[in-house]
């Protein structure tokens, strides 16, 4: 783990690598950060400085530790922010923000999935039982896009007027 503190008095040189989405990378990341998005890291091995040590970077550090057990022996040295980026705001250091903060597209998706299922049930209980179609469907697409990595609902959501720069 490496703390805040040693980052911003850049005690030795290091890569700092933020492993979330390319929209929440935009929204607010430390100044000087690579964004290498989780889902990438394992084909973007040729992105990290391996002639120095790695510190990944996410919101809380969550996703961080994910990554690191992902690297394995693939990348030595590698050690996360202690809070992420959420440590980094929380002592009143700047974040470089590149366009207005807005939620990720993945988020998004999660809690229309969540509304439809959720509505569709009420539906079914109070109205008529074809609503479960609706939550059929949807867990249908979710389990397609589990399996493919492609998203119609996100392909969707992505073209909405809050989703473009």
């Amino acid at each position: 783990m490496m703390t805040v503190e040693q980052i911003r008095r850049k005690e030795q040189r290091f890569q700092l690598v933020d492993v979330r989405s390319a929209s929440e990378f935009a929204a607010g990341h430390i100044p000087g950060t690579v964004n290498v998005p989780m889902e990438q890291v394992e084909k973007r091995l040729a992105d990290f400085d391996l002639d120095e040590p790695v510190v990944l970077v996410c919101k809380s550090g969550t996703r961080a530790k994910i990554v690191r057990d992902l690297l394995g022996a693939k990348v030595p040295n590698v050690s996360i922010l202690d809070g992420g980026t959420d440590a980094w705001t929380k002592d009143g250091l700047p974040l470089v923000q590149c366009q207005k903060a807005r939620w990720s597209l993945e988020r998004q998706v999660r809690l229309a999935a969540g509304v439809l299922i959720l509505a569709s049930v009420g539906l079914a209980v109070w109205v008529n039982l074809a609503w479960l179609g609706v939550t059929a469907f949807v867990g249908g697409g979710l389990t397609f896009a589990g399996a493919t990595d492609i998203c119609g609902m996100g392909m969707m959501l992505e073209k909405m007027p809050w989703n473009r720069s």
